[in-house]
């Protein structure tokens, strides 16, 4: 049995301790092991807690009393900034937020900041369980918390208690203490990163040069700035060394399609699986093709050929030119991850896939989802 300190043991050593005397030295005189003593010794050199005092940058009651004597003589918010010394607008927001020029008292204002200026605060949604549970609900949906946040504000745009940001989203999944959604939500993010980490293009990977490539630059109007539907993007979304997918982009809309890949990724097997693919779309909806510099697209010109669809190629380490693309894979990434075999994977799997990103709401598309966009550019 492990004995406690006495009170005069922990006077002595207080004493002592003040006195300069080591801990070990101590321990031997009062016969207490030395990380007893060590241990007490260091609760006694902890600051105490800091009395809590009001910050001088923060309004005093007199500096609100005075603004309060203020406003009954009618005076404007100006002129009673210039008597306190402070900004006309730190004037204006106090009133604001406490009842407004005919409601504003200086004890309920000040009393109202001295509560609301405790920490640590309740995060929002660890008190607020109805919000959570939507949150929750949505995160398990796999939606990342900026579409989350963007959806409550067009689904509830009169209930601002309904709303919240998505960093607040991130905070309450990341941070220690303030974990008001259950951590394990935290592999339903597109990376599954319990932490915050910096975005990494991949480098070039020295492909060889494609026979006459036609370039970007020669890609019409129409497709650079999104106006008319489409015109996609494409690439190949990498498993093993064996396995792949292809991964197509309508720019417009964001819409997704997904191409399962037979074997090897050869420029005959590509072709082959995208030429079947876009037949499921009206010929209207399918006018050209951006690939990067990848050798799977030699066959570029039978492509166009036997599709009449134009093939573009972008500039090498240029993967911004196929932006929209590029962001999609990094989001097919959460279903299938790098060095995963894609081959048992069947076209219905991967419909699936689809299905799940084209239902998803997008901040570029104001919140709209690329399946209802494309519906619309349809009709």
């Amino acid at each position: 049995m492990v004995r406690r300190l006495t009170s005069e043991q922990k006077l002595v050593i207080a004493e002592r301790s003040a006195a300069g005397v080591p801990s070990r030295q101590i321990a031997r005189d009062i016969g207490r092991a030395h990380r007893t003593v060590h241990d007490y010794v260091e609760v006694l050199r902890r600051r105490p807690p800091r009395t809590r005092c009001r910050s001088v940058r923060n309004l005093s009651l007199v500096e609100r009393e005075e603004i309060s004597r203020g406003l009954a003589e009618g005076r404007s918010l100006r002129a009673i900034s210039l008597g306190l010394g402070r900004p006309p607008s730190t004037v204006c927001r106090e009133i604001a937020r406490n009842g407004g020029q005919r409601r504003y008292r200086a004890a309920g204002a000040d009393e109202r900041a001295w509560r609301l200026g405790r920490r640590p605060k309740p995060t929002r949604l660890a008190s607020d369980p109805v919000l959570r549970g939507v949150v929750e609900d949505r995160l398990g949906l796999q939606w990342s918390p900026q579409q989350i946040a963007g959806w409550l504000r067009e689904t509830y745009p009169t209930q601002v208690g309904m709303q919240v940001s998505h960093e607040t989203i991130y905070m309450s999944l990341f941070v220690q203490g303030r974990g008001a959604l259950r951590k394990e939500l935290t592999k339903e993010l597109r990376r599954g990163h319990a932490t915050r980490r910096p975005r990494h293009y991949s480098s070039y990977n020295g492909q060889g040069r494609i026979r006459d490539a036609v370039h970007i630059s020669q890609r019409p109007a129409e497709a650079d700035d999104r106006a008319v539907p489409g015109h996609w993007e494409g690439d190949l979304l990498l498993g093993t060394a064996t396995s792949c997918i292809a991964t197509l982009v309508e720019r417009s809309s964001r819409f997704v399609m997904l191409v399962k890949i037979p074997g090897p990724r050869t420029a005959e097997a590509v072709t082959a699986a995208l030429k079947s693919k876009i037949q499921d779309l009206p010929s209207a909806l399918f006018r050209s093709l951006t690939w990067d510099r990848g050798l799977e697209m030699a066959d570029h010109a039978q492509f166009t050929i036997d599709t009449g669809i134009q093939v573009y190629f972008c500039d090498p380490r240029s993967p911004w030119q196929r932006g929209s693309n590029e962001n999609t894979n990094g989001l097919l990434r959460q279903y299938f991850p790098k060095g995963k075999s894609m081959a048992g994977y069947t076209q219905a799997d991967l419909d699936l896939v689809a299905d799940r990103l084209n239902g998803r709401p997008r901040q570029t598309l104001d919140w709209k989802t690329p399946s209802q966009v494309l519906a619309q550019a349809l009709r």
